[in-house]
C-alpha cells in the first residue's frame, strides 16, 4: 500500500459517482453471470436518490476515486417489529481486495441499520464466492438458511 495514500472512506453515493459505479456494477453482473437491462440499471440508480424509496448505495473512495460500492435496502418483516436491512450488492475493485474495503462497506451498512433500529442485517452470496465468504464468515454468522427461487 502506498504510504502517502489517503485511507479508504465510505460515503453515500452522489450523482457524480455514476460512471465509476456503472463500471463496477457491470463487473458485478459479469461475476454473477447476469445481464441486467439498461432500464433496470437506471431504475436502480434513480431509486438511490428517491426519498420515497428504501434503497440506498454507498461507495468506497480512495483519494476521491470510487473503489467499491454497496447497495442495500430496508424492508418490513413478519419476524420482527422493526424493519430488516438487506445488503443486496457488494463489489470491491480487484486491486483493492484484501485491504478490508469490503469490511468497511459492510460496516457502513451495519451503522445505517443500527441507526434505523433494524432487527436484522443480512445478505446472500453464491456458494462459489469463496473469497467473499471468507470476509462474511469473519464479520457475520452463517445461519444455515437455504434460498429457493421460482421464476415469475
Amino acid at each position: 500500500m502506498n504510504k502517502t495514500a489517503l485511507p479508504v472512506t465510505v460515503e453515500f453515493v452522489t450523482p457524480d459517482h455514476y460512471s465509476a459505479w456503472l463500471v463496477y456494477w457491470l463487473e458485478y453482473q459479469k461475476f454473477y453471470k447476469v445481464d441486467l437491462s439498461e432500464e433496470i440499471t437506471l431504475k436502480a440508480w434513480a431509486r438511490f436518490f428517491d426519498e420515497n424509496e428504501p434503497m440506498y448505495c454507498a461507495v468506497a473512495l480512495e483519494n476521491g476515486k470510487v473503489v467499491g460500492f454497496v447497495n442495500y435496502l430496508f424492508h418490513r418483516s413478519t419476524w420482527a417489529e422493526n424493519d430488516f436491512c438487506y445488503l443486496e450488492d457488494l463489489y470491491v475493485a480487484p486491486e483493492m481486495r484484501g485491504r478490508h474495503v469490503g469490511k468497511q462497506l459492510i460496516e457502513f451498512v451495519h451503522a445505517q441499520a443500527q441507526e434505523k433500529q433494524c432487527g436484522r442485517l443480512y445478505w446472500h452470496t453464491q456458494e462459489t464466492n469463496l473469497r467473499g465468504q471468507k470476509l462474511y464468515n469473519w464479520v457475520a454468522e452463517k445461519p444455515g438458511v437455504i434460498e429457493y427461487r421460482m421464476p415469475l
